[in-house]
């Protein structure tokens, strides 16, 4: 019961301090003092593009991270879920995450990321965004020109450096950087 989903969260939290720990939305949301949430379009047919979160998790990993890592997928990287829990999933881990990276691959058609860039306006205010796509990005502008606005910095392009600012970010306990003009 939940006494038992206490206890497993204490124990993951005492295990996770060193370490990396991807928490997939088929599982339950852990708890950390050290969170970064993935945020961004999720490939439709998992069968045959692979999604840039693996990317970002390797990554990460090499990096020395060692918080948690929440990624609004399954463990085994098929996009198959029920609409109700996955977004209520999503909107608890965000809400949990130390800091939100929004990383957009918009070079792909079926990575448009129209609830992308609902979440992205929803959380934008809350300070606690780094935000990324790639150069060949399309219909980023005005993400780009909203995420200038609030932060007062360019949006990164490249996903190496904009995790590299997430880890620096988490590590230095700066989860709160909007910066006004």
């Amino acid at each position: 019961g939940s006494i038992n989903r206490k206890l497993i969260n204490i124990s993951i939290r005492l295990i996770i301090r060193d370490i990396m720990v991807v928490n997939y939305s088929d599982q339950d949301i852990l708890n950390a003092d050290k969170s970064i949430y993935l945020a961004g379009p999720t490939p439709k047919d998992a069968d045959f593009i692979i999604s840039w979160r693996k990317m970002a998790c390797k990554l990460l990993e090499d990096k020395g991270f060692d918080g948690v890592v929440y990624v609004p997928e399954h463990s085994d990287w098929k996009n198959k879920y029920i609409y109700d829990e996955q977004v209520s999933w999503e909107l608890e881990a965000l809400g949990r995450a130390s800091i939100i990276v929004f990383w957009i691959p918009n070079k792909y058609p079926d990575k448009l990321g129209y609830a992308t860039n609902a979440e992205f306006g929803y959380w934008l205010k809350n300070g606690n965004i780094l935000y990324g796509r790639d150069k060949c990005s399309k219909k980023t502008k005005y993400l780009d020109w909203l995420y200038e606005l609030e932060y007062n910095i360019k949006p990164f392009d490249n996903m190496e450096d904009l995790l590299d600012e997430a880890i620096n970010k988490v590590n230095n306990n700066d989860f709160k950087f909007i910066k006004k003009m």
